[in-house]
């Protein structure tokens, strides 16, 4: 069996620490950019194990921006104009061609992820090894680092679909075998149910700090309501429809309340930290994120998603015979945050889980609060199963526009095809799904 790329984990922890996230102070002995993995072995005191929350919080950044555009690429409602033409070329499948299993559009959200879930293991073997803090602390770094592996293993599952993906990599020198993706959602739901049992016995506080962007998901109690928020994602995967009301009940879901709230990646242009790779300079020519002509075309007249989200260029972009005339607005700096999960999401899970229950007046009912935040009249369409789900998937392509969510959502109604999206140039494919990179090859 191969090991995937990252095996120098064994012994070297790369965080990808930063700085400007954080007020931590760091004792002066310890070196975040990069500790050894004996630190962790016996002992570990707060000060390492928190070092080691703010790297994993940090990580969780890192591939993501890729894997946006790629997916976003794929199923048609962004390009991405840059110097290298594999993100014109490949993921659209001019003349014919594949997917490559050994590119950075696949490679870097898979690796990172990865690394993050190696990062998270570490934290969890350094508290079975530790008499230096106590059950509750421990139970609250235990669902913190179980929450984000689970979301760094659904988001390789997100590229991979059906190839399946290793959930056991605790031991680099024996990975664990390919899972199918139902065997792989399964121990997802599982890691999140298990954190969150933890965070339940973590107490009122945890003995560590998170970044600006988990204001109000910042205490065991606030953080399980994110973890049951990802949760409630995880069950529409697995179209476990009777158990979403139960999570959202435990989640921050709100349909009453200000749809943008939810843990957020936060961004500074401090010394050692991240800026949002998603933001591109408005105008530019060179580097952009170019709106799919089919979102804005189809766009419902009076939407306020587009200008919210999107600016028309004052002329068109054309790379490689593809023509877009709206750019990316999303992000108006290079410091701002990108959403985790957020309300807006939640109210449109309540919606798929009651239409896929026959509660279709509720589903509508949770639909007309996504139409009314983007300025829209009530829907006024047929009550149908078929027709509702038209809305549904349209409600969430322009409100989690160019957040990885299209493709998986496409694929998940069978949509993810040329009978559903257009092909811009003659000999250009559809994708379902990446393929599982060359260094994973049995």
């Amino acid at each position: 069996m191969k090991k995937f790329n990252i095996n120098n984990l064994k012994y070297i922890l790369i965080l990808g620490l930063s700085f400007g996230m954080l007020s931590c102070e760091f004792e002066d002995q310890v070196d975040p950019n990069n500790p050894s993995l004996q630190q962790y072995d016996q002992d570990a005191t707060v000060n390492e194990l928190n070092n080691l929350v703010v790297g994993i919080e940090s990580e969780m950044r890192s591939g993501y921006p890729l894997y946006v555009t790629a997916t976003g690429t794929i199923a048609r409602e962004l390009y991405l104009f840059d110097a290298d033409p594999r993100n014109t070329e490949d993921l659209l499948g001019k003349n014919g061609a594949v997917l490559d299993n050994n590119t950075f559009y696949l490679t870097s959200p898979y690796n990172n992820s990865y690394q993050n879930v190696k990062n998270t293991n570490i934290l969890l073997d350094a508290l079975d090894n530790t008499a230096l803090v106590s059950e509750a602390e421990k139970s609250g770094y235990r669902g913190f680092a179980n929450t984000i592996q689970a979301l760094q293993l659904l988001r390789v599952l997100n590229m991979l679909d059906e190839n399946g993906i290793r959930v056991d990599v605790s031991n680099v020198d024996n990975l664990g075998p390919f899972v199918s993706k139902s065997a792989a959602l399964e121990f997802i739901s599982g890691l999140l149910n298990t954190g969150f049992t933890q965070l339940g016995n973590a107490g009122s506080a945890f003995p560590f700090e998170l970044s600006s962007g988990f204001e109000g998901f910042n205490t065991p109690s606030t953080f399980a309501q994110f973890n049951r928020a990802l949760a409630a994602r995880v069950a529409i995967y697995r179209e476990q429809w009777g158990t979403v009301a139960g999570l959202l009940s435990d989640s921050f879901f709100d349909p009453n309340g200000d749809l943008s709230v939810g843990p957020k990646h936060s961004f500074s242009n401090a010394s050692g930290d991240q800026l949002n790779g998603l933001f591109k300079i408005p105008g530019n020519n060179g580097d952009m994120i170019v709106v799919h002509n089919r979102i804005t075309d189809n766009a419902e007249e009076g939407d306020l998603r587009i200008d919210r989200k999107m600016s028309l260029r004052e002329n068109p972009s054309t790379q490689d015979g593809l023509t877009g005339d709206y750019e990316t607005a999303l992000y108006p700096t290079p410091t701002s945050p990108i959403d985790i999960i957020r309300n807006e999401e939640l109210v449109l899970i309540s919606a798929e889980a009651k239409l896929q229950t026959g509660d279709i007046t509720g589903a509508i009912s949770d639909l007309n609060i996504i139409r009314d935040y983007a300025g829209l009249d009530p829907y006024s369409g047929a009550q149908t199963a078929d027709a509702v789900t038209d809305e549904l998937l349209t409600q969430r392509q322009y409100s989690l526009w160019c957040e990885g969510h299209t493709m998986v959502d496409l694929r998940r109604y069978g949509r993810l095809n040329a009978n559903n999206l257009p092909i811009d140039r003659e000999g250009d494919q559809v994708f379902s799904q990446f393929p599982i990179p060359l260094t994973e090859a049995e």
